[in-house]
């Protein structure tokens, strides 16, 4: 097809296809290079009464208020929570994990970390250690007690195996018991078990009822800084007197402390790693028993690695769409800017500059002939032109073969005045040369 044809049809031979060329194309990289993100996620908590429910359920609220869903996966605890995370069907998008499951931990399994990252230390959980009487003083008094440290596989229970096996106490010599929480504090009032072993953050409600249950008493350990020296994911804290109500504790107790991690899949996509990162930092702002308001949620001393979107969102906060629309809303309105905006850009162009191109293509045949027309007039304007000559027949024969390619020159209605000037000038060059013949 001829250029003056493309061009006489431009709508429908280029600015059309253009057009859906770029549809085409946006859509194509909105659908794999930069895919919607989905409004469902999975959580995998703990147990019904503990810590790890009720912040998932915090959660839940501040999520649906953004447009996400978030689905509770319960578990037995941290080791469960991660072996969630880990499965290779990826049942679980999120999971909150006690300290000692990472890099720290120096005893216990292998745990493969290339598929996990922390979006946040959220929370601080202590070594809570109860009993009826005397407050216990060292772990060794456990030897021979009924001990309720949750069932076999839980936070609680391998983090208390780890601790017995360093003081070289038997985990034989103990009669173990599979309640935690509330079920424990009523076997513990039932003197059903002697004692009661937890890892939980203080707005545990089955802490909460051990605390305020009569006659039960919080272990006053000793030692706790050696402990925690030994073991990297643990940290000495002092729980202050009436720190969590009155009298409770009673006294200034030293506390073994570990953080709980917000833990997310590696593969999880980017922008729901921000949000929930932006609504950690909602939830967890407010202070504790063990730290002051606006401490947590951090990244300072994780046993995972961090997922740089957590990192953005503590440093800058969401980006302007996800902090003034709902969620699904905020991702089209990104991917308008970052795909289809430059992808608008560049059709507009070419929509522009192809016809442009090559109107000024067919302009410069036009030209051309013009050009052909000033060498035949300075030919003519000659001194040493032969007026009777073959000089004359030559010039003569190159306007006619020059009328001949301009008459069969197509060009669009845009054009034909051009053309018409164009001969217009060649009669007047013609006319000259009737002139010098009739001489």
């Amino acid at each position: 097809m001829n250029t003056a044809a493309l061009y006489q049809h431009r709508w429908t031979l280029i600015r059309l296809p253009l057009a859906l060329f770029a549809i085409a194309l946006a859509s194509a990289v909105w659908w794999w290079w930069y895919p919607m993100p989905p409004t469902r996620l999975i959580i995998s908590t703990g147990q019904a009464d503990g810590a790890y429910q009720f912040h998932a359920s915090r959660y839940a609220e501040a999520l649906a208020r953004r447009g996400i869903q978030l689905d509770f996966q319960p578990s037995a605890g941290s080791p469960q929570n991660l072996e969630h995370l880990q499965a290779s069907t990826a049942a679980t998008d999120l999971a909150f994990v006690q300290g000692g499951f990472g890099w720290s931990s120096t005893v216990g399994h292998d745990v493969p970390k290339a598929a996990i990252q922390t979006l946040a230390n959220v929370d601080i959980e202590a070594l809570w250690l109860f009993s009826q009487g005397t407050p216990l003083t060292a772990l060794t008094q456990l030897d021979g007690l009924r001990v309720a440290a949750g069932p076999e596989g839980s936070g609680h229970h391998n983090l208390l195996r780890r601790l017995l096996a360093q003081d070289r106490i038997p985990s034989e010599g103990i009669r173990w018991s599979e309640l935690s929480g509330l079920p424990a504090r009523d076997a513990l009032l039932r003197h059903e078990v002697d004692a009661v072993f937890m890892v939980a953050s203080p707005r545990s409600p089955g802490v909460k009822a051990l605390l305020a249950a009569t006659g039960v008493r919080l272990a006053t350990l000793q030692g706790t800084g050696a402990i925690a020296e030994r073991n990297k994911y643990l940290e000495s804290r002092l729980m202050p007197q009436d720190g969590m109500g009155a009298n409770l504790p009673s006294v200034d107790t030293a506390m073994l402390t570990t953080p709980t991690h917000l833990l997310v899949r590696e593969t999880l996509h980017p922008a729901l790693k921000r949000v929930v990162t932006a609504v950690a930092l909602e939830v967890h702002a407010e202070g504790g028993p063990f730290h002051r308001a606006g401490e947590y949620p951090t990244l300072r001393a994780s046993d995972f690695p961090s997922a740089p979107e957590s990192r953005r969102v503590m440093l800058r906060g969401l980006n302007l769409f996800e902090r003034n629309l709902p969620f699904w809303w905020a991702q089209v309105a990104e991917r308008l800017l970052l795909i289809g905006l430059p992808v608008l850009l560049v059709t507009v162009l070419l929509l522009l500059l192809v016809p442009a191109w090559l109107r000024w293509r067919l302009e410069g045949r036009v030209m051309r002939w013009y050009g052909e027309l000033r060498f035949i007039e300075d030919d003519l304007s000659s001194q040493h032109l032969d007026v009777g000559g073959m000089a004359l027949s030559h010039i003569h024969n190159r306007l006619n073969r020059m009328e001949a390619a301009i008459v069969a020159m197509k060009l669009p209605k845009e054009l034909v005045p051009h053309w018409f000037t164009l001969r217009q000038h060649v009669e007047f060059v013609r006319s000259r040369i009737r002139e010098y013949r009739g001489r």
